[in-house]
């Protein structure tokens, strides 16, 4: 069991409790930037799509699992930060410029469109994001002489200072860069919830009623949340579009936002790493239920491309075990098998027994 002798109050708010977790991170960047070199393209282009699945989770996981808002349409916010960031482009505005530009463009919509939703709260607040996914996929049909419309809209390349970071023609270059946009956001995600406006989402999350009482003004805060969390899905939805090079409205389908949930509630609610662990999920399951689909057919001779929805069936079964039996997701588990080896044998059995963590007041809402 290791024990953190602390000599300064400055180690209670350190981005890392020890220099272990400090050296354990910079290996894992350094793995991370050093893949090009190991795989190919194929399993290059899987781990590019996982981080950016990540970067959209990061977003979900800030308003969901910090400041407890759900929502069901943050789709939306993808299709706005990568048509954002294609038109600009495409207007011929620097990719340097553009997706910046499409994080702040998508941010400031939604924490316009948070002032009157944040109001709501639970199931009327998922219903208002929900509507809100309808209308923007309206207007994206609507507005088709910028968008393409049904049709669609090509992506530009990527060029910064002559470099080519071309999703097909510099893979390497276009991982690296992912890579880099994903680090920094989670810099700043991590330092802003150890900031005075991170806690104030905890408080909202964990008790209005409470929050109130310290004199956090809760619908501000709310907004706040919301409009940080539809930044960082705009600037997914602009690296995902170049990912995939060309798409249309359908590519952000209502499917993409409960994907979003899956990835924040199976990795783990209010854990930064929980968005990771989640995106993994979520891009290697359809991959080994494909493999096994292949080898049911070639070996036993069963055809499962038959059987409708597959994918979306077990991903459902695996969503109820976990609300079930591991409401605090794959990190949240990790978390109980280190506490448990770290603590041994002095561990107990009822441990992690899950307790009611709301306030009395909070019953009544």
């Amino acid at each position: 069991m290791r024990v953190v002798f602390k000599t300064s109050y400055d180690s209670d708010i350190d981005l890392h409790e020890h220099r272990g977790k400090r050296v354990v991170t910079g290996m894992l960047i350094a793995f991370m930037a050093a893949l090009p070199f190991f795989v190919g393209d194929y399993y290059l282009a899987e781990a590019t799509n996982t981080l950016i699945w990540a970067l959209a989770g990061m977003g979900l996981m800030l308003l969901v699992g910090h400041s407890g808002q759900v929502s069901l349409g943050h789709a939306a916010f993808l299709a706005i930060g990568a048509y954002t960031d294609a038109v600009l482009m495409g207007a011929g505005v620097p990719f340097l410029i553009a997706f910046p530009l499409a994080g702040i463009i998508t941010g400031l919509f939604g924490a316009f469109v948070a002032i009157p939703a944040v109001r709501l709260s639970g199931i009327y607040l998922a219903i208002a994001t929900l509507a809100l996914f309808v209308i923007i996929e309206e207007c994206i049909i609507l507005l088709a002489p910028i968008t393409g419309g049904v049709g669609g809209i090509f992506a530009p390349a990527i060029e910064i200072f002559g470099v080519s970071f071309d999703r097909y023609a510099a893979l390497s270059n276009f991982y690296w860069l992912v890579l880099g946009v994903v680090i920094l956001v989670t810099w700043g995600y991590a330092n802003a919830m150890r900031s005075a406006t991170g806690r104030s989402f905890l408080a909202v999350r964990d008790s209005e009623v409470s929050a109130r009482m310290l004199g956090i003004n809760v619908t501000r805060t709310r907004s706040l949340a919301f409009g940080l969390s539809t930044g960082m899905t705009g600037l997914a939805g602009a690296l995902m579009g170049h990912y995939i090079g060309f798409f249309n409205y359908e590519l952000f389908s209502i499917f993409v936002s409960i994907n979003l949930l899956l990835v924040v509630t199976i990795g783990g609610l209010g854990f930064i790493q929980g968005a990771f662990v989640g995106s993994i999920l979520i891009t290697v399951v359809p991959q080994l239920i494909a493999i096994l689909r292949d080898t049911a057919n070639a070996s036993l001779g069963i055809d499962l491309s038959a059987i409708p929805g597959l994918d979306t069936m077990i991903f459902s079964v695996i969503l109820i075990g976990f609300i079930i039996y591991e409401p605090s997701g794959l990190w949240g588990r990790w978390l109980k098998i280190r506490a448990w080896f770290e603590l041994f044998p002095l561990a107990r059995r009822d441990m992690f027994r899950r307790q009611k963590t709301y306030l009395k007041t909070e019953r009544m809402r």
